[in-house]
């Protein structure tokens, strides 16, 4: 049997030369783009503009992604969401809604699994299953949306999986989803973020995408990196950093630095010391994060004084930081997690 077209994944333009091989003029996919991306339809019946020929048609020849909602938990500490969705094969996925004074972020998965390692992640345990396509990377934003009824203005591609491990349905991701034919989130409010795979960074930057760029960096040097991260092994601190460089001279986007604070491992003033004189020349900000221990490996996080000093450290240096608000820790908040324990009682 002829495998469907994923019709979400679809950029406009596409989706209006598929239309016109079968006879529809231009404003049918204007229309139906409409329905997917911005009016977030479940189904092609949803499609009352059309006519019943046309949806019995588009459902004959495509695909429409739905994710399933499997379990939600609700944070009572601070309303963070944690999402668990179904995939059509089978596979589940999470993604997390966190509620800012500037917004609601939605931070969602690139992967099902990953295949990087990183020591402290509950993501990476089982390996990588497989990519996700743009159609599921959107529709974990478009469920949510659609669940809470308020409007998500900013995207976080930091769950399960490295989004450059998946690079051309990231790409194809933050064209639909910044669409203004669509959900038109700004790219600005778009964050991607990398363990420092070296040629997708690079790439990324001659893309004319205005997204911010997150390196995992998690370490001042080379040697703390590859005790925490294999992906260090591939691609050392020198050569990621100059990828840095290159995103930030392409794009003008000041980095995010992400540094997870793990108790005697990365987390005393030597490594702040390291750490300072490592980026003072990188346009960038550092986020200091607590890190979020899980029952699978023996890393504590860094406590409230160490986390302090490490901070008070870098602002004397100049480096602009920030301590990263732990949310939903109540409702397994960390990548990985709720997925885990899903696919335990399963098995």
């Amino acid at each position: 049997m002829e495998k469907k077209i994923d019709i979400k994944s679809l950029a406009l333009e596409e989706l209006e030369e598929e239309l016109r091989g079968k006879g529809q003029k231009a404003f049918r996919a204007r229309q139906i783009f409409q329905w997917m991306h911005e009016k977030l339809a479940d189904s092609f019946e949803e499609m009352t503009n059309l006519s019943k020929d046309l949806r019995q048609q588009l459902s004959r020849d495509y695909e429409l992604v739905t994710l399933q909602k499997k379990d939600v938990r609700i944070s009572r500490l601070d309303g963070t969401r944690k999402y668990l969705f179904g995939l059509s094969d089978g596979h589940v996925i999470e993604s997390v809604l966190m509620k800012y004074k500037h917004g609601n972020s939605v931070c969602i998965s690139s992967q099902v699994g990953c295949r990087m390692g990183c020591r402290f992640c509950a993501s990476t345990l089982d390996g990588l299953e497989r990519n996700l396509r743009p159609s599921e990377m959107l529709d974990q934003i478009y469920r949510i949306q659609k669940d809470t009824g308020e409007r998500v203005s900013h995207v976080v591609v930091m769950g399960s999986g490295e989004p450059l491990d998946n690079y051309d349905s990231l790409i194809r991701f933050i064209r639909l989803v910044s669409d203004e034919r669509g959900l038109n989130i700004s790219q600005r409010n778009i964050t991607v973020s990398t363990c420092g795979i070296v040629p997708g960074i690079e790439r990324m930057a001659q893309e004319g995408l205005a997204v911010t760029l997150a390196l995992s960096l998690h370490g001042p040097n080379d040697q703390v990196r590859k005790s925490l991260m294999p992906v260090a092994n591939k691609y050392p601190l020198k050569e990621v950093l100059s990828a840095c460089s290159t995103y930030f001279k392409k794009t003008g986007r000041r980095l995010t630095f992400e540094y997870s604070l793990v108790k005697g491992v990365n987390d005393n003033l030597r490594e702040a010391q390291a750490l300072a004189e490592l980026i003072k020349d990188q346009q960038g900000h550092v986020n200091l994060i607590p890190v979020n221990p899980i029952k699978e490996r023996e890393y504590v996080q860094s406590d409230w004084h160490a986390v302090e000093a490490f901070k008070v450290y870098l602002e004397k240096k100049g480096i602009n930081v920030t301590i990263r608000r732990e949310m939903g820790r109540d409702i397994n908040g960390a990548c990985g997690q709720l997925r885990r324990s899903f696919m335990e009682d399963i098995r």
